[in-house]
């Protein structure tokens, strides 16, 4: 008898909960070392208060993941500069949350520029910090097991094979929760698979093959060298001469190797 796959409610409660022990360790680290002058606090007064800005951390930091994700599907620019700029903008309002908590219930103050920059200053050290150890978690976050599968390619034309269990392909297991399982596209890069949903795309540290043989019973073709492209996000084929695209949700293009036209056509794709 073999066990029903996690549902997504349960993936994504598991997630949090894994997530929020980061934050709560964080938040025990920095109450111990007392840093930007709480040591002279008590200790319980410390626990209590990093582990709720730690907390209050994660609710601004956390949602960068897939808006990171979202924005590089639809601008195309590097992940890492959307990380870093979405980070320093987010830790704006957190500075100003923590500001007003530090004086509550008393009135609140409105801080010195030099204030408020030392303030920023010090969230963002932190907050990038953390970020950045979320964001090494989420690359590095691909399982090894992959390799032990027989590579196989799937020859484009070919109906998709039904399994014999609802239970959903291997590959959708390693998305992130909030990109869904709506799949379009996988696309190589280097030595990672860039998974695009319709709700935005994310790194997996897999070869394109391997990941193809992880989408068993998912209608799909790999139309390039690097595109396996699936049968339903099709919204359009485009022609230019000899060259042959596909339009794609979220604005993204697929490009057909002329090494395949004549099989895709005669498969009924274009």
């Amino acid at each position: 008898m073999t066990n029903a796959p996690p549902t997504f409610a349960a993936r994504i409660a598991r997630k949090l909960l894994i997530d929020l022990s980061i934050m709560t360790a964080v938040g025990l680290v920095l109450a111990v070392i007392g840093p930007f002058g709480t040591a002279a606090q008590p200790l319980a007064f410390r626990l209590v208060s990093w582990i709720a800005l730690a907390w209050l951390g994660y609710a601004f930091y956390r949602p960068l993941a897939p808006l990171v994700g979202w924005l590089h599907g639809q601008l195309h620019l590097p992940r890492v500069a959307l990380w870093i700029g979405l980070t320093m903008l987010a830790t704006i309002p957190l500075t100003a949350a923590i500001w007003v908590i530090e004086f509550l219930p008393g009135p609140v103050p409105a801080p010195a520029l030099e204030d408020a920059l030392l303030a920023y200053l010090n969230v963002l050290a932190i907050g990038a910090s953390v970020t950045v150890v979320f964001y090494l978690l989420e690359r590095g976050k691909a399982e090894p097991a992959a390799a032990a599968r027989p590579p196989s390619v799937p020859v484009p034309g070919e109906p998709a094979s039904v399994p014999e269990t609802p239970r959903q392909p291997a590959f959708l297991d390693r998305l992130p929760a909030e990109l869904g399982t709506g799949l379009i596209a996988l696309e190589m890069e280097d030595h990672y698979v860039r998974a695009h949903t319709m709700l935005g795309s994310d790194l997996v540290l897999l070869r394109m093959r391997d990941a193809i043989a992880e989408l068993e019973g998912v209608g799909g073709a790999q139309v390039h060298r690097s595109w396996w492209v699936a049968r339903d996000a099709v919204e359009r084929v485009e022609r230019e001469g000899r060259n042959v695209r596909l339009l794609l949700p979220r604005g993204l293009v697929a490009p057909v190797a002329r090494s395949r036209t004549a099989e895709l056509a005669a498969a009924g794709w274009l």
